[in-house]
């Protein structure tokens, strides 16, 4: 997604009092700023015509009504993200261009609470007392999981009569503006799919923090799981991957992150980890913890160490052992084994005091494991399960026992694998993407959900939360509404 770059605002007065010199660096910034925004202005245009054309033309092809009711939802969600993103690249334009939909009346039949809203202060500031004149009343929806109910804001008016002056307490900045089918009252599926897409908008500089904080640590996991995606114009799919990062059970900054990509590329990974960086910001550097999939292998040229994953060393001599009997599974699971033992004792240890459990009792452990699969593959013919189960933990091995010198690196890649797995389970639910842009958006939210309970917290209850907040929360505060550092506001 295109974010516009912020420069500071030059006013007239600001310009009258620079030097020549000076004035020509801020022509040049303020230029720079134009042609970034009108750039950005115009692949999105573009895109929202594309858009728009898909959604003419699927009216006409081939789809199941399955895939066509999710290809139509998906292009209003993307024409109202594309849209939420034109109206923040122009602040300035023009105030009542926007045409305010028409309310229906909330069912009378529902349950209302009444919320009562006042000035801090009913004091003119000539010293008068202002008087009550009136008030105005917003009812909104409100949805706890299981009921509905009626919010009634009533904000009353203040006047004072000597300065003809009107108060009112201000309005919240996020309001429900429709009605639920289940409450009675029909929204326009296009409706929602417009709520969805200008959500995804909102929350992806959450996203965005989210990811940059990640990447402040020195150890993390990282995994890819594939996902259909819609590719309109054959009503046919492609695999797309969901991508996926995050901190170790070890660390007390808890976050997962998703990345939405059209492929398995190993640059989708880079990018992410913003290799290969460059003087003003140098890529990450860390221990990636990662299975042998060869996308990543561009990383660990490129500065990023290796931590491999034993429960994928492990698995292939269990696999010997379930289908075959293989009494060389069986002793490499009992190896594997004792090296599991030691890390179920020091789990809840700190670093230092892993680190030295590790080197005093795995360390021999997997020395004598070494020297065990070099032995038995001088017995194995070339090519069979058993020399390929062998040759991956031989190829791995300074990978694969990278844990045991540093306290903070997991033993496997486990903990990722429990972060995605309710991602591929959900596949069976929600089918596939219908675009580039709603795997991204899915990606987003994902991503907030899961840290959100990675951190302990209700993800109702966050997103609402968090939903109310951004419209008013300044872009410098902004990781106050991360996860791990979300508290709930006051309730009225």
């Amino acid at each position: 997604m295109l974010l516009a770059r912020s420069h500071p605002v030059i006013d007239l007065q600001t310009l009258d009092s620079l030097d020549t010199d000076q004035l020509r660096t801020a022509v040049r910034a303020l230029a720079k700023e134009v042609h970034f925004k009108q750039a950005a202005i115009d692949k999105l245009t573009h895109e929202n015509a594309v858009l728009k054309r898909l959604k003419f033309a699927a009216q006409s092809e081939a789809y199941t009504g399955e895939q066509k009711s999710l290809l139509e939802e998906t292009l209003d969600m993307d024409l109202a993200a594309v849209a939420a993103e034109i109206d923040a690249l122009r602040p300035t334009a023009k105030q009542g261009e926007k045409k305010t939909p028409k309310r229906q009346a909330l069912p009378p039949h529902l349950p209302r609470r009444e919320f009562r809203h006042e000035p801090d202060s009913t004091t003119c500031g000539c010293g008068q007392p202002m008087k009550r004149i009136g008030e105005d009343v917003a009812e909104k929806l409100d949805y706890e999981p299981g009921v509905f109910t009626v919010e009634r804001h009533v904000r009353g008016k203040w006047a004072c009569a000597c300065c003809e002056k009107i108060v009112q307490a201000p309005v919240a900045p996020y309001r429900q503006e429709a009605i639920f089918e289940r409450a009675g009252m029909a929204i326009a599926r296009s409706t929602l799919a417009q709520w969805v897409g200008e959500c995804g908008v909102q929350l992806q500089p959450l996203v965005d923090a989210l990811a940059a904080q990640m990447l402040h640590h020195d150890v993390l996991h990282a995994d890819e799981t594939p996902v259909a995606m819609l590719k309109p114009g054959n009503g046919k799919t492609h695999r797309a991957y969901l991508w996926s990062y995050c901190t170790t059970k070890f660390n007390p900054f808890k976050a997962v992150v998703f990345d939405f990509a059209e492929s398995r590329g190993g640059q989708h990974v880079r990018d992410f980890l913003g290799l290969p960086g460059s003087e003003q910001r140098p890529g990450w550097k860390g221990k990636l913890v990662t299975d042998d999939f060869s996308g990543y292998k561009a990383c660990f040229e490129l500065g990023v160490t290796e931590v491999g994953c034993m429960a994928h060393a492990r698995r292939k001599f269990h696999e010997l052992w379930v289908n075959h009997q293989s009494p060389v599974g069986e002793q490499a699971l009992k190896f594997f084994g004792a090296l599991y033992d030691v890390e179920r004792e020091v789990a809840d240890s700190d670093s230092q005091q892993r680190c030295e459990v590790r080197r005093r009792r795995s360390r021999p452990l997997a020395d004598a494991l070494h020297q065990w699969l070099l032995q038995n593959r001088q017995k194995v013919p070339e090519g069979s399960a058993t020399a390929r189960a062998i040759g991956y933990s031989l190829n791995r091995w300074a990978a694969l026992t990278r844990y045991i010198d540093d306290g903070d690196v997991p033993i496997d890649n486990n903990w990722v694998e429990n972060q995605i797995r309710p991602i591929a389970i959900g596949r069976n639910n929600w089918l596939f993407a219908g675009s580039l842009r709603a795997g991204k958006r899915a990606a987003a939210i994902m991503s907030l959900i899961h840290s959100a309970r990675l951190n302990g917290h209700d993800p109702y209850a966050y997103l609402r939360d968090i939903l109310e907040r951004l419209p008013t929360q300044a872009a410098s505060r902004i990781d106050e509404l991360l996860p791990h550092r979300w508290r709930p506001t006051a309730p009225i």
